[in-house]
């Protein structure tokens, strides 16, 4: 006989449960409605999107010199982009910390502007520094740096947070200063949740960057709107596979490094 226990099965709702459950259902069905959703479009789709990738295979060949280009310009705005966003961070991060450095009023005004940029999307950070820098991929790259502080800013704070006080309390004790005390102890207690969020903020840049162009900000995705444009369906799937191939490259070259710098497991 085992003696692992069996498991729980679900509980029945209670009435308020019950209404919650309810009120989350209609809550989907009025979102659903809201954004069109149709039975009959569904259902017609399966042919139209056959057709696309009928008149889109073969991938086009003519151009991939030139969306090569596009491509590699497409990844030094990311990486350029995630670089300057990453190191701005640290700084940002330390001012979002609670108990690190700042007071809780400083703490929660970056936590509000870091949720500010969180919140607005990058094709609209893009759109912005557009009409700032102009068209082309220097736009796109400040996008992806305001994107990375949004991101990284407020994962570093919560990772400092997280840290183990012990050290930190005991160069309190010695009468250290708070700058002292996180460039010594919080800090590098937090570098390795650094690296891997870093890595993941790189990986999140390459995805943005690859879209950036649909608005003038650099990068292979308005040769992506051009094809559609023109109905040139053979070098849309193209681009569509050069991105594809990009990203997971790139995830996977991520997620080695991680495994490689932090151990199995994360």
């Amino acid at each position: 006989m085992s003696d692992l226990a069996p498991p729980a099965r679900f509980s029945r709702p209670g009435p308020g449960g019950f209404l919650g459950y309810v009120a989350v259902l209609l809550l989907v069905l009025w979102a659903m409605e809201g954004a069109g959703w149709s039975v009959e479009r569904l259902v017609a789709s399966p042919p139209k999107l056959a057709d696309f990738f009928a008149r889109a295979w073969p991938p086009s060949t003519h151009n991939l010199e030139r969306l090569a280009w596009k491509m590699v310009e497409t990844l030094q705005i990311a990486v350029a982009g995630a670089a300057i966003g990453i190191v701005l961070s640290v700084p940002v991060a330390l001012l979002a910390a609670r108990g690190v450095l700042v007071g809780r009023g400083v703490n929660w005004a970056v936590r509000t502007l870091l949720g500010f940029i969180r919140a607005v999307p990058d094709l609209a950070w893009a759109l912005v520094f557009v009409v700032a820098v102009g068209l082309g991929p220097f736009a796109g790259m400040l996008a992806i740096v305001i994107d990375t502080i949004g991101y990284c800013g407020r994962f570093f704070a919560d990772d400092m947070e997280n840290t183990d006080p012990g050290p930190a309390e005991a160069l309190g004790a010695t009468g250290a200063r708070r700058l002292d005390i996180a460039a010594c102890a919080t800090i590098p207690a937090a570098l390795p949740a650094f690296v891997s969020t870093s890595l993941f903020g790189l990986e999140k840049a390459v995805r943005s960057s690859t879209i950036l162009g649909l608005v003038g900000a650099g990068g292979i995705g308005i040769e992506l709107k051009v094809g559609f444009d023109l109905f040139d369906y053979p070098t849309a799937l193209t681009v569509i596979l050069m991105i594809a191939v990009v990203v997971i490259g790139v995830e996977q070259i991520g997620a080695l490094l991680r495994q490689k710098i932090m151990g199995p497991g994360r």
